[in-house]
């Protein structure tokens, strides 16, 4: 049998996770490459020829958005012939969850500057529900990354990525309600996520317009699988 020779390329592609505005939100960047000049994809690149891919993933999310991420994890190899018009380009694709801001925030970044290079024309946030047109298999990629978060998030601690160090019950009650897309009834989640024994309350409250509110913390900052809590 005649072997023919194959060049056959690998990226990284990194669906980054927020919840922002009360909306789950991820960063796309402007392709300026034709043929999806103007359209919108996530951060990614071709890993060097020395890289893991756990590095090249790393290093393409500092510099492809100028933000680290303390929740990084592999998701899935895409590996449609067809996927890139110009050659053939195994993809595999991350996940990433960030911490931006204030949970109920409005019109603010939490402080994060995104950065892209001039290899594209534009970098920003985007409802994971409400996507532009994508670049690549890039939609596909979306959905099975939401779909991922949304199983990590019942069996595992991963919420503790996307809130600050101290949060009350009701900011970690409306990430879930935010990932899941519905709402969860108060006392039944309160009365499942303290059992499970993940948190710890603080002596510190949160004092706003309304009746000062326990903050608490998890335990452990990394992730552990725990019982579903949703």
């Amino acid at each position: 049998m005649t072997q023919i020779a194959q060049s056959i390329r690998v990226a990284v592609d990194i669906v980054i996770f927020t919840v922002q505005d009360n909306a789950l939100k991820v960063i796309l960047i402007r392709m300026k490459k034709k043929p999806f000049t103007g359209i919108w994809a996530f951060p990614g690149g071709l890993i060097d020829s020395e890289e893991s891919l756990d590095a090249a993933s790393k290093r393409e999310l500092r510099e492809k958005t100028g933000v680290r991420s303390p929740y990084l994890e592999q998701l899935y190899a895409f590996s449609d012939p067809k996927r890139d018009p110009n050659g053939r380009v195994i993809s595999i694709a991350y996940f990433a969850l960030i911490n931006s801001g204030p949970i109920s925030s409005k019109g603010t970044d939490g402080g994060i500057k995104l950065i892209t290079t001039t290899k594209y024309s534009d970098i920003g946030w985007f409802d994971v529900l409400k996507l532009p047109k994508l670049a690549y298999d890039h939609k596909n990629i979306a959905k099975y990354a939401l779909q991922r978060l949304r199983w990590k998030l019942e069996y595992t601690n991963i919420a503790y990525s996307l809130l600050p160090s101290r949060f009350t019950l009701s900011e970690l009650r409306r990430v879930y309600e935010i990932i899941l897309d519905r709402p969860l009834d108060r006392r039944n989640f309160q009365r499942k996520i303290l059992s499970l024994k993940m948190l710890r309350r603080t002596p510190k409250k949160q004092v706003g317009r309304h009746r000062p509110a326990t903050l608490y913390e998890f335990k452990v900052r990394k992730p552990v699988i725990i019982e579903g809590v949703s």
